[in-house]
């Protein structure tokens, strides 16, 4: 189920703001255009992640075609891991 835009808005906020408030980090912007930086971030980030996750299943379902007795669920994680890996895209 893809994250909605409010949750990574929330998610975003809290991120941004909890490092402030532990003194991680000292804004030099506006802190709602830092927010906006971490939301496109994120969006992006979860984005690709739908994207690797669309691939690995049709190809994993082709290949089960292929040969029924392959455990399907299995497959899709070998394959969302190489995708994964050969698009530099940490799990």
């Amino acid at each position: 189920m893809p994250v909605r835009e409010h949750e990574i808005d929330a998610l975003a906020r809290h991120f941004v703001e909890g490092l402030k408030a532990r003194g991680a980090i000292v804004p030099k912007a506006d802190i709602e255009a830092l927010i906006a930086c971490v939301v496109e971030l994120m969006s992006a980030n979860f984005e690709l992640e739908t994207q690797i996750d669309e691939e690995a299943d049709r190809m994993a379902e082709a290949e089960a075609r292929k040969h029924p007795s392959l455990d399907v669920s299995r497959l899709r994680t070998l394959i969302k891991q190489r995708i994964a890996q050969r698009k530099d895209f940490p799990l």
